[in-house]
């Protein structure tokens, strides 16, 4: 089929204008401007546009005899889409690249009954979430199969980082002493939108300076996690390839050596370290033998069954520009959702401390990974923060984050609801009759305090908490963990075994949106379960409107603990309400986005259920919902449902 003369016409100014829009004959003279001087005429100061079509003819990016310079023909558009990712991102011609392609995957054995989807349909997906030297990307998300169909390209920038080599394009003995790995993290979404982690593997990327034209594939076994870190979950096939190309690859066997040598280094630091450990261990117990009880933790499993020491799962983090303030950052984590690990048969807790890209991905875990984020946070903005390590009420494990003011005010922050607490000790020697402050925290027991620098166990006669003195020099009452030990193995890049933090990524959510589609189908929801009880439904879009001030009130309060703007909307209300009749208003809170869920959620409570099934003359129905966003797509979700009617005597 062909396009009628000036059809064609048109169609080839618009995409002359879209390319000149983008500037992808700049973009492809940037990217190989270096690389073409090397190569045709180094003394050649400028380059002529047959140059370049040669040189991107000799790389493979064109293939095309005839080439139209002012409009690529369909064939070269097309192979340039190999290269998409580059036209996404700002090619920096004087940095190195490692291009890393997913090429699909297969063996998951887990979803092979599952059938093909239809088009159209929701259904369960697979996401691969990827950190490298402070950058992330995200794949797009592809249907849960036996061979899921990953096809997606990621443009790593590879550079040092110390001071003067900023801009110094790296070379391949540069690059063989970045000993970072790639960072892959794999999410399951479920057609509710509901995350499960399955899998977390460091990727060992400098194989491919070893490589024949810097070019190699890779197939990755991806393990389980948890309690199924021992088996395989599926295998995905990789392609690496340094961009623009090495000059000089180094041999293999040089590449295996550093490797090894460094595995062995961290090998040894970390055997020195446990041999610490247990001796300061055995001393901790030589000063109470009770002491064996508190639940002073050293190491803690990864999500990969791994032993770290728990020093090295807090470091301090900045959110840039995503979060102003230590309450604002302990509102996030706190609307991060609560998952505790899952754990397959009865018994205790199946212990698992997420890596953090991996908690940051699945946007959920256990308290511990909600304390980590939250005290790495806190450093961050510059406080003296710790994890705390301890029990509350009936004697549950739990973490929770303290800081400690210049003035000695000890604060407690809950990590789970983003409360905070003042801790004021009572005077266990004090006469009976004297008035002791009642503690209002949730908090029974402490074992030990942590940080990325400092860990010191609990060695008062009493562990309980509200006797607790957090004077934490005074080492007869917290013994301290030689500092050099702990920097040993949890100071960045102490060791390779290590994963670097990764930085927090901007919501992605559009908030208005949300809140507009969820609160649609709560009125869908309303109309349909009231239809149901015969009951017919009138919706008062105004007074919809007046419920949004409150909202924004109550996530105002839960940021700040600071009360504001309540007496104008009560003004409002009153207002709308005429006289003889009666408004009765419910808000409710929620960290996800199912409107439903939170529906079935909402008639639970017979103050809602009262709401949404109101009779009587009159009756007018309301209902807002305010998404507020946060970093890594995180929200708190507030919904509203009100009534107004004639009262009858």
């Amino acid at each position: 089929m062909s396009l009628p003369p000036e059809k064609a016409s048109e169609l080839k100014q618009l995409i002359h204008q879209q390319l000149s829009k983008m500037d992808v004959h700049g973009r492809i003279r940037e990217i190989l401007a270096e690389t073409i001087r090397e190569e045709l005429a180094p003394d050649q100061q400028h380059l002529s546009t047959e140059d370049l079509i040669k040189a991107l003819r000799r790389r493979g990016i064109i293939d095309d005899d005839s080439v139209d310079q002012e409009l690529p023909s369909p064939k070269q558009t097309v192979a340039f889409d190999k290269q998409s990712t580059l036209k996404k991102t700002n090619i920096d011609p004087t940095r190195r690249y490692l291009y890393l392609q997913v090429l699909g995957g297969k063996a998951f054995l887990e979803h092979l009954q599952e059938p093909e989807p239809l088009p159209g349909q929701v259904c369960s997906t697979f996401t691969l979430c990827l950190h490298y030297r402070n950058q992330r990307f995200r794949s797009k998300p592809v249907p849960c199969a036996c061979e899921p169909d990953f096809h997606d390209g990621f443009l790593l920038e590879v550079h040092r980082e110390s001071l003067g080599d900023g801009t110094r394009m790296a070379d391949s003995t540069t690059m063989l002493s970045i000993s970072d790995p790639i960072h892959m993290v794999l999410i399951k979404t479920d057609i509710f939108g509901e995350t499960t982690l399955v899998a977390s593997y460091f990727l060992e990327w400098r194989s491919v300076l070893g490589s024949e034209n810097g070019v190699t594939s890779l197939t990755v076994e991806l393990m389980g996690v948890g309690t199924e870190s021992k088996v395989s979950v599926g295998i995905l096939n990789i392609k690496l390839e340094m961009y623009p190309p090495l000059n000089q690859t180094l041999s293999q066997e040089v590449v295996n050596t550093q490797l090894a040598l460094e595995r062995q280094k961290t090998a040894e630091k970390e055997r020195l370290f446990l041999v610490y450990a247990k001796q300061w261990w055995r001393e901790y117990l030589q000063i109470r033998p009770s002491h064996n009880s508190r639940l002073v933790k050293i190491f803690a499993q990864d999500e990969n069954g791994i032993n770290r020491p728990v020093c090295s799962y807090v470091k301090p983090l900045r959110a840039g520009r995503l979060l102003d303030t230590p309450r604002q950052a302990a509102r996030f984590v706190n609307v991060l959702g609560y998952e505790r690990a899952p754990v397959i048969g009865g018994g205790g807790k199946q212990e698992q401390w997420c890596t953090l890209l991996a908690f940051l991905c699945r946007n959920k875990g256990d308290c511990e990974d909600h304390a980590n984020l939250l005290c790495s946070l806190l450093l961050g903005y510059g406080l003296e923060a710790f994890v705390c390590v301890g029990t509350k009420a009936k004697g549950a494990p739990h973490a929770w984050v303290m800081t400690c003011g210049t003035d000695g005010t000890i604060t407690f922050w809950e990590s789970l609801t983003g409360h905070r607490y003042i801790h004021k000790p009572t005077n266990p020697d004090g006469p009976p009759l004297a008035e002791q402050p009642k503690p209002l925290y949730p908090y029974r027991t402490i074992g030990c305090v942590f940080n990325h620098q400092m860990f010191l166990g609990n060695c008062q006669p009493s562990d309980a908490v509200e006797t607790c003195i957090f004077d934490l020099n005074d080492e007869s009452k917290w013994k301290p963990m030689s500092e050099e030990a702990i920097k040993s193995v949890c100071a960045p890049g102490a060791t390779t075994s290590l994963p670097p933090f990764p930085p927090l990524c901007a919501s992605s959510i559009d908030a208005s949106a949300t809140s507009n589609e969820i609160e649609m189908q709560l009125r869908l929801l309303v109309s349909e379960h009231r239809k149901d009880l015969g009951l017919t439904t009138v919706w008062e879009d105004q007074l919809s409107y007046l419920l949004s001030p409150a909202l924004a009130s109550y996530e105002f309060e839960r940021t700040t603990s600071i009360s504001a703007g309540n007496e104008e909307f009560q003004d409002a209300i009153r207002r709308a309400v005429p006289d003889g009749h009666t408004f009765k208003g419910f808000p409710i809170h929620f960290v996800y986005r199912n409107a439903r869920r939170a529906f079935a959620t909402c008639l639970r409570s017979p103050f809602c259920e009262e709401i949404i099934c109101c009779r009587g003359d009159q009756v007018r129905l309301a209902v807002r919902v305010r998404v507020f966003t946060y970093p890594e797509s995180a929200c708190a979700v507030w919904i509203m449902f009100a009534c107004k009617y004639r009262s009858v005597l």
